[in-house]
């Protein structure tokens, strides 16, 4: 009971120091201090020669004379004697990165808030009479700063309270009458709430932001979850599709193989059974001629004679007409057969693999990158290509690696091939063109087409010509002007002339556009359509000595 009847640590506490009270005084008010705190406190008002109480700011003249008050005193010691608490937790105290409390003498205490108008920081004690003395209940307290001195002005060394909306700073009263009079100036009150109110307005722009933002988090996250999972089906489906594929040809290599032992057993069965045959015939061809040797040696004409006709009498032979004693094929054309479906399947798998590999490359989730402007911009897209010698028409000339194409003087005596132009003196490349592809060509003569177009073009007759048909888009350069034809439709195409025009595709976005390429680069028409399958470049000449190059770029 002793114990718990014990006053509380606070109520025989210093609130300058916030430790037991040491040689404690008791000053006019009432309150208690250690004698050196007090007068510490009362040492730093001694210029304006008027002395208060810490706590209830009541204030002395002249400075009270102070004496040690034994009874408290003796309290507080026996009070230590009994284990009371002597100090508070070390985590009260101010450490390196703390705001201190600027009223505590000798180890300070962190500060709980910070006052505007007081310029001083305090801690939870020292602050109490901002919440009790009517005087203080009026003053701005915020969390504690170590930037309270930036409040005041350096000239004046008075409180900023205007703000300049001339030079954008705050300043203090005396101010406004000298570096900033006739200066658009303002309580800084009046400004911060017409800042609060845009500061308001620019937080509800950013939440804003930050929702749309969010929401398109979620669904980037619901289309990586939805690529994913159709990621993952396809390549389930597609390796069903190879088993299935694989199964197939299996199966038809087990129909071949098990057709090819049923005709071996039918051809050898019956090579067997003829085989059968002539050996019976030796046989009795055999017999027959021991006969007719026992009967060449009887010696009685008259047995001779009557014998000579039932063993000279022979069967009939055996049909050998079918033995063919040349060099035989027999299942050899069927291994030629295999090949040729083997050979047929990788021509399939090479045209068809980029088809494949177009439809994963065109899965794009995201916009695409803006289209370039400079040639700067589309030289980071150039593609070196070269002519394809099986799709030349015979009247062109290759040269310098493929890349160059001129109207020959006579017929070229290319193989035979079915990608051949035959009617038109044109070319496409050996590369196919996907995604983001840029290349220049250079061009003699009286004109060129330049052109890209699907490698299932028809080689033959007047559809096959660059633009004549729904596989190809072809810029037509002479002399004197461009045209654009597409589908056997053409369009008048304006713009410099120049022997080099430059061409830009981006297969995925469907955008094909040419451009006139001198010391500037200048558009001379743009298509915006969607492809279907790969592209190549084509080149048409037209007439003798006419050239054209596709241009080394860098």
């Amino acid at each position: 009971m002793a114990q718990r009847d014990q006053p509380d640590r606070d109520s025989i506490s210093c609130s300058i120091c916030l430790d037991l009270l040491k040689d404690p005084v008791t000053i006019p008010c009432g309150h208690n201090y250690c004698m050196s705190c007090i007068k510490g406190f009362w040492d730093g008002e001694d210029q304006s020669k008027i002395y208060s109480c810490p706590q209830c700011r009541e204030a002395f003249t002249p400075r009270p004379v102070l004496k040690k008050n034994t009874m408290l005193a003796a309290l507080v010691e026996q009070l230590k004697k009994t284990g009371l608490q002597a100090a508070p937790a070390d985590h009260c105290y101010a450490g390196p990165e703390d705001v201190a409390c600027d009223v505590c003498t000798g180890r300070k205490l962190k500060a709980f808030k910070s006052c505007l108008q007081c310029l001083v920081s305090y801690c939870e004690n020292h602050l109490q009479p901002h919440y009790t003395v009517g005087q203080f209940k009026k003053h701005k307290l915020v969390e504690p700063s170590e930037k309270l001195q930036e409040n005041i002005c350096s000239r004046h060394d008075e409180v900023m309270k205007m703000f300049c909306r001339t030079d954008k700073k705050c300043i203090c009263y005396l101010c406004t009458m000298e570096d900033h009079k006739g200066h658009d100036t303002v309580p800084a009150a009046a400004e911060r709430t017409e800042r609060q109110r845009e500061l308001e307005v620019s937080r509800l722009n950013i939440q804003q932001r930050i929702q749309d933002r969010e929401k398109d988090v979620k669904l980037l996250q619901q289309e990586v979850e939805a690529v994913s999972r159709s990621a993952d089906k396809a390549v389930e489906d597609s390796e069903k599709i190879f088993t299935q594929l694989i199964r197939l040809l299996q199966k038809r290599s087990s129909d071949v193989k098990q057709q090819i032992r049923s005709q071996q057993e039918t051809e050898v069965s019956g090579v067997k059974e003829l085989q059968e045959k002539l050996q019976q015939e030796i046989t009795e061809l055999k017999r027959k001629d021991a006969e007719l040797k026992q009967l060449s040696h009887t010696e009685d004409h008259n047995q001779f004679l009557h014998n000579y006709p039932s063993v000279s009498q022979l069967s009939e032979p055996t049909d050998s007409s079918s033995i063919n004693i040349r060099p035989l094929r027999y299942f050899e054309d069927v291994t030629a057969a295999v090949s040729e479906l083997r050979d047929k399947l990788q021509d399939i798998l090479r045209d068809k693999w980029t088809n494949i590999s177009l439809a994963v490359t065109e899965v794009d989730v995201l916009l695409s990158e803006p289209e370039p402007k400079t040639r700067a911009e589309f030289l980071k897209y150039s593609r070196e290509i070269t002519l394809d010698p099986n799709t030349v028409h015979t009247d062109l000339l290759l040269s310098e690696g493929n890349r160059k194409v001129e109207w020959a003087t006579e017929e070229q005596s290319y193989s035979s091939h079915t990608d051949r132009f035959t009617d038109r003196c044109q070319v496409l490349s050996r590369e196919s063109l996907t995604g983001r592809c840029y290349w220049e060509m250079e061009w003699r003569g009286w004109g060129v087409h330049v052109a890209v177009a699907y490698k299932n073009i028809s080689r033959v007759g007047p559809e096959s010509r660059f633009g004549r048909n729904d596989k190809s888009w072809s810029l037509d350069c002479d002399t004197n002007s461009y045209e654009f034809w597409f589908n056997n439709i053409d369009a008048p195409v304006s713009g410099p002339r120049s022997s080099r025009v430059g061409v830009y595709l981006d297969h995925r976005a469907g955008i094909l556009s040419f451009y006139s390429v001198s010391e500037t680069i200048t558009l001379l028409h743009r298509v915006q359509t969607t492809f279907t399958q790969p592209l190549y470049a084509g080149l048409l000449l037209y007439d003798v000595g006419g050239t054209a190059e596709l241009c080394e770029v860098k």
